[in-house]
């Protein structure tokens, strides 16, 4: 199993840019996807988080901004980020609580779950 993000890049302050990350390989399930990052000196934060349902979090100085959604089809986790700032500078990560496939001749069968990172992107937004 692994996490292919991508997106990210150079905004200007009030801008947008949007981060899209697809989970690959032997699953059997996918819980909560979401982002972190991680400026420079400071520590991980979480920034965003979704169910399978649909249900979100946000980071409280991300509300308003930055909109997460997910096509569970396609394993995918996409965040949406307008109104820029400089403090949205970082290296963005996706995270997905993933159960593992295995199969053999009784049939296949999720394992238990385990966090999936990819790697990271980066955010910079000039002021």
């Amino acid at each position: 199993v692994q996490l292919q993000a991508s997106g990210g890049g150079l905004a200007q302050a009030g801008g947008s840019l949007s981060l899209n990350c697809t989970a690959s390989g032997s699953i059997y399930a996918i819980n909560n996807m979401g982002w972190y990052r991680q400026a420079p000196g400071n520590q991980r934060e979480s920034v965003s988080f979704i169910s399978p349902y649909g249900f979100t979090n946000y980071l409280e100085s991300v509300k308003g901004r930055f909109t997460i959604s997910r096509d569970n089809a396609k394993n995918t986790v996409y965040l949406r980020m307008n109104a820029l700032k400089p403090e949205d500078t970082a290296i963005y990560y996706c995270v997905a609580d993933i159960s593992q496939k295995f199969c053999s001749s009784a049939g296949c069968y999720g394992g238990t779950t385990s966090d999936y990172w990819g790697q990271g992107t980066q955010v910079t937004v000039s002021s």
